[in-house]
């Protein structure tokens, strides 16, 4: 075929027309999604050392898609929206059951090993609100017992 004037790709040294490079060439060349393993055709998002379609990058809590959006992975490498990562996976305070997040400005991660806590009383996490108020009750850890945290 006449390729002048018209798209055409060159692939390990082979040159298609697009109509063979669509149903030929492109299989030769093209990345496929790690999520769904269709071809990626069009823009491809590379996170994690894979490659996505935009649309397929997506919370596993929520399915939001995270296409140019902050996201985390736990140890698994399953993809959460910030959200739904600290929903999840966040320490829970021992008091009010909600999770403990650090202030956007911390950089620390919390968690239940020493040095990562947020106010620890005998191995129970408190939020700040909850210690705050357990600090304005005047609470002592022996009050943290009788109320079964």
């Amino acid at each position: 075929r006449k390729l002048r004037g018209k798209a055409f790709y060159f692939v390990n040294g082979k040159v298609f027309c697009e109509e063979d490079f669509l149903y030929s060439g492109f299989q030769q060349s093209a990345d496929r999604c790690f999520l769904c393993g269709h071809l990626i055709m069009d823009m491809i998002l590379q996170a994690l050392g894979k490659s996505y379609h935009p649309g397929c990058f997506r919370c596993v809590i929520c399915n939001e898609c995270l296409d140019g959006v902050p996201f985390t992975v736990d140890s698994e490498n399953k993809i959460y929206c910030v959200r739904d990562y600290h929903k999840v996976l966040a320490p829970k305070c021992a008091a009010c059951g909600l999770p403990i997040l650090p202030p956007e400005d911390c950089g620390l991660e919390l968690n239940d090993e020493d040095g990562h806590r947020c106010y620890p009383l005998e191995d129970h996490l408190f939020c700040h609100s909850c210690h705050i108020k357990r600090l304005e009750k005047g609470h002592s850890s022996t009050a943290l017992h009788q109320h079964h945290f």
